[in-house]
Parts: structure tokens; C-alpha cells; sequence
């Protein structure tokens, strides 16, 4: 058999991709997306997880069967008893207490033997073995597996090219950071060697190179492994951060390739509206009030999967939309399962006084959805990436209030650098630390809600020009998804880059 035969043998077999996500919300959705792109790309993948997530992402798996998308879901027994987490707590937004959540990522690796186990039932259908492997980064346990299949191993980046540069940067100078934040008056410190002139606290840098010997073991295990990765994915697009991909792959010597924002993969409304999980709310009837607001004049609040605030916050912030005037729809889940006591009688009270003006969404809201609606002209997000994508995608001006890890460099990243939304005003600290919260803490008074709120609707010329800029990032983002675009090339640069690596596997195994 000669080399073109081997050529021409790997072009007409479509490449098989097994995906391993990390279990939590952030990660898990835009890693289905991906699955649907590359499925959508001719070729086969296989989307692994447990069964708890599978079952969340139902309405997905769904569609995809529906539409003859080649992926398969493949179900992984968590036992996450044997580590004393509680049954079903197989996402991070599951687990009760967020002590739980180092216990949660060090218990990842009890993946490895049922998918290991999978990998070797003979496939009835006739699916090749996987060619490569992506895993989100935080899974840092596949790379024994891909080593094992000697297959490519690429990790996926959830948070913003800008955030893990900023990651390699404080970890790499952490010492003089740390020197540099306790030294200043205002407890913040510049990062070096970015374009943007960017200030950085103690929470940078105790949450990204932490003292406390555990989860600076972890993170130096998750580091390690990214260092034995072939390349990697970020869900972003070059033209919304150029600067800081050209510098990342300086620093990482190896591939780094745009493929976002993912959440543009399909545009159909029902597709869309599905992304996470289920609606908790008739999307009919969240449509129909929607389609009743004029035109941009709608805020949506709404803080991830994982933050929940407290019941003295949670009254301020209803308060201070109130008074704001502005239609508004809240995504509340502090009212789920009674995270929070006592919220849902204060909601149902709050929804009764603003039911003509305000739509309470109880649990998971397509959030997607919603921001693309034409009525909707300001986002109160917490700054994870996805929802700054979503929002940015749809030319959404924002309201910065981050919680947690990168969600204070993202309100930077948004506020000073896209300028693209007004920050509410939040001091960096720990969300985490337990011992140091009260369920009286109030971060944000009605009266500050009420003025961030007039000024990310209004704010005058300098709204306008956010507005403006938030249009501009729209059009950048869908053109980058588009064919042709960067992001489409992206896409088409890993799979040229794994295929061309079966080529020369393929070529070193035949026999002479």
C-alpha cells in the first residue's frame, strides 16, 4: 500500500472526536455546541459524561438524533459516594456546599476506568477509534488516555483567551504581585506585559496561585497537564482578542486555536432555547411578554448556574429594579430547592407588585434566546464567559457584578477594554470563602441598582457609544463563526491538524 493510497484511504474515513467535559454548566454547554460543530463538519464524535449531566442535556441529545448528527452520548458511572459527595451531585452547581467543590475536581480522574472500559467494547456500528481527544482543562486525567490510544490530546478553554494569559502571568509572577498588592494603598497592583494597562488584587492572586497547599497541588497538576496538551481550543474569536491569542501562543509554543463564539452554532430558535438544559419557564410565555417591550428597552439579570445571593441582596436588588422603571426579566434560582429560605415567599410578593412590568424566571432561562430578542437592551451578568459571549454576540451592552475566579479580570476585559459595559462596583473578594459570608451581606444597594441600571440604558453619549461598540462586537463575532471567517478556520485548522496526524500514524504503521 503506498503513501497516497494511505492519503486518499484517510480522506474518505471521517475522523471520530471523543469529547470529555467538565461537569458544570459553564463548561458542559459550550462543549455540547462544539460537539454539534464538529458533527456538523462531517465528523463522528463521542460526547462523554455522566448520567446526571446526559439527563440534563436531554433536549439536546434529541435534536441531534433527530437531525442524524453522527454523535454519540456516552454514559460514565461518577461514584461519587466512594468519595463522600452525596448521590446525584454530579455537576459543580449540585453540590450543597462549595467545600465540596476541591473534593468534587480532585474525584474527576474515577472517570478514567469507565471510559477506558467503553473504549474497549468492539464498535457494532463500525465507528474507528477515536483519532483525538478534547477535553476541557480542568480534566486533567485524560492525558494518560490519549497517551494510551496515541492519539492528540487538545484541551478546551472555557474562560477568555485575555483570562488564561492572565493566569500564566500571575502565576509566573506571583512573588513580586504579591508584594507589589500588600505594598499598595488601595490593595491593587498592574499586571505587566499586556497591552492594556489592566490592575489585578490579592483575590487574582491568592485564587489563581493559591498559598493553601491542596489547591496549589491541584493547580499545578491541572498546569502540568496542559503542558503535555497538543493544542488548544478557546471559545473565543480572533478579532475580539488578537493581541492576547498572538501572545498565548508565544508563551505556550504550541497551536491555539479561536473556534468561538460557540453559542452562534445554530440559529434556530428551538435549538438555541435548548442549550444547558430545559426552560424552566413556557417559552410562549416568555416570548409573548418579550414581544410586547418596546424595542431595546428591557434589562435582563441573570448570575450563572453557581452564584446564588443572599436573601438580604436579593431584596435589595428586586428594590432597586423597582425603582429603576425599566421592564426587566429576573432569572431567579435562589428559590430553587430553597437554596435560599425564605426567597421564594419575598419573590412571589415582588412578582405580584411588578407582574405588569417584570418576569420572574424561576431556575434555568434560555438565556441565549432572550438576549437575542429585540426588547432586550442591557444584561446585570455576573462576567462568566459564556454570558459575556452571548451578550456580546447580540450586541448587549452589560452590567458588570462578578462573583467569582475570572469573572473580575472579564469585567475588565468588558468594561475597560471592549468598552462595552459599566461596572456596578464590586471589591474583588473571595465568593468562596464561607467562613467570611453572612446571609445579611449586601454587596450592592437598591439605590446603586437603580443608578447602574439608568446608566447601562441610558448613560447619555457615552451609552450610545457603548451601544454602538456593542453592535460593532456583534457583527465581528457572527462574521468570525461564518465560512471563511476566523473562527470557521479555526474549526477547519483542527481538523486539518488531526487528520494530518492519522496520516503520519498511519504511514509510520505500514508494513514495508
Amino acid at each position: 500500500m503506498s503513501s497516497e493510497d494511505v492519503k486518499c484511504s484517510s480522506k474518505t474515513k471521517p475522523l471520530h472526536f471523543l469529547l470529555i467535559p467538565l461537569m458544570q454548566q459553564g463548561h458542559m454547554i459550550p462543549m455540547v455546541d462544539l460537539a454539534r460543530l464538529l458533527a456538523a463538519h462531517d465528523a463522528l464524535v463521542t460526547f462523554a459524561t455522566t448520567p446526571v449531566n446526559l439527563n440534563r442535556i436531554r433536549p439536546i441529545i434529541d435534536q441531534a438524533t433527530a437531525s442524524s448528527l453522527p454523535i454519540r452520548f456516552v454514559e460514565l458511572r461518577f461514584p461519587v459516594v466512594d468519595v463522600g459527595l452525596p448521590e446525584g451531585c454530579e455537576s459543580v452547581d449540585l453540590l450543597p456546599s462549595v467545600d465540596l467543590i476541591l473534593p468534587f475536581l480532585n474525584a474527576l480522574s474515577l472517570l478514567r476506568d469507565p471510559l477506558e472500559a467503553y473504549l474497549r467494547i468492539p464498535d457494532k456500528a463500525g465507528w474507528p477509534k477515536p483519532a483525538c481527544l478534547i477535553s476541557d482543562n480542568l480534566q486533567h486525567w485524560t492525558v494518560d488516555v490519549a497517551q494510551s490510544l496515541n492519539i492528540p490530546r487538545l484541551i478546551f478553554h472555557g474562560p477568555s483567551c485575555f483570562f488564561i494569559l492572565c493566569d500564566l502571568l500571575i502565576n509566573r509572577h506571583r512573588a513580586e504581585l504579591e508584594a507589589a498588592v500588600a505594598a499598595a494603598s488601595d490593595g491593587f497592583t498592574m499586571l505587566q506585559g499586556l497591552p492594556h494597562p489592566i490592575r489585578i488584587s490579592k483575590h487574582e492572586v491568592i485564587t489563581l496561585s493559591p498559598s493553601d497547599p491542596d489547591k496549589s497541588k491541584y493547580m499545578e497538576t491541572i498546569r502540568s497537564a496542559e503542558e503535555f496538551a497538543d493544542g488548544v481550543l478557546v471559545n473565543s474569536f480572533m478579532e475580539l482578542e488578537p493581541w492576547y491569542f498572538e501572545r498565548y501562543r508565544k508563551e505556550k509554543s504550541k497551536s491555539v486555536w479561536p473556534v468561538g463564539p460557540l453559542s452562534l452554532y445554530k440559529e434556530e430558535l428551538d435549538v438555541k432555547a435548548a442549550r444547558g438544559r430545559a426552560s424552566s419557564i413556557d417559552n410562549n410565555i416568555l416570548f409573548q411578554w418579550l414581544d410586547r417591550q418596546e424595542i431595546g428597552s428591557v434589562v435582563l439579570v441573570s448570575f450563572g448556574s453557581i452564584i446564588c445571593n443572599t436573601m438580604a441582596q436579593l431584596i435589595e436588588l428586586g428594590h432597586g429594579l423597582e425603582a429603576s422603571g425599566r421592564p426587566f426579566i429576573w432569572v431567579v434560582k435562589e428559590v430553587v430547592d430553597k437554596k435560599v429560605p425564605g426567597a421564594e415567599e419575598w419573590i412571589t410578593e415582588f412578582e405580584k407588585r411588578v407582574e405588569r412590568r417584570g418576569m420572574i424566571i424561576r431556575g434555568w432561562a434560555p438565556q441565549a434566546v432572550i438576549l437575542g430578542h429585540v426588547a432586550v437592551g442591557g444584561f446585570v451578568t455576573h462576567c462568566g464567559w459564556n454570558s459575556i459571549l452571548e451578550a456580546l454576540t447580540t450586541g448587549v451592552v452589560m452590567a458588570t457584578w462578578p462573583h467569582i475566579y475570572d469573572q473580575f479580570l472579564n469585567e475588565r476585559l468588558v468594561v475597560e477594554v471592549f468598552k462595552s459595559g459599566v461596572a456596578v462596583g464590586i471589591e474583588p473578594t473571595d465568593y468562596l470563602d464561607v467562613e467570611n459570608r453572612t446571609e445579611v451581606e449586601v454587596k450592592v444597594r437598591r439605590e446603586e441598582v437603580e443608578r447602574v441600571v439608568e446608566n447601562l440604558m441610558g448613560g447619555g453619549e457615552a451609552g450610545e457609544e457603548r451601544r454602538q461598540r456593542a453592535r460593532e462586537l456583534g457583527k465581528q463575532a457572527r462574521a468570525a463563526m461564518e465560512e471563511g471567517g476566523s473562527s470557521w478556520k479555526g474549526l477547519q485548522d483542527v481538523i486539518n491538524y488531526v487528520s494530518e496526524h492519522q496520516r503520519k500514524y498511519q504511514e509510520a504503521n505500514i508494513s514495508c
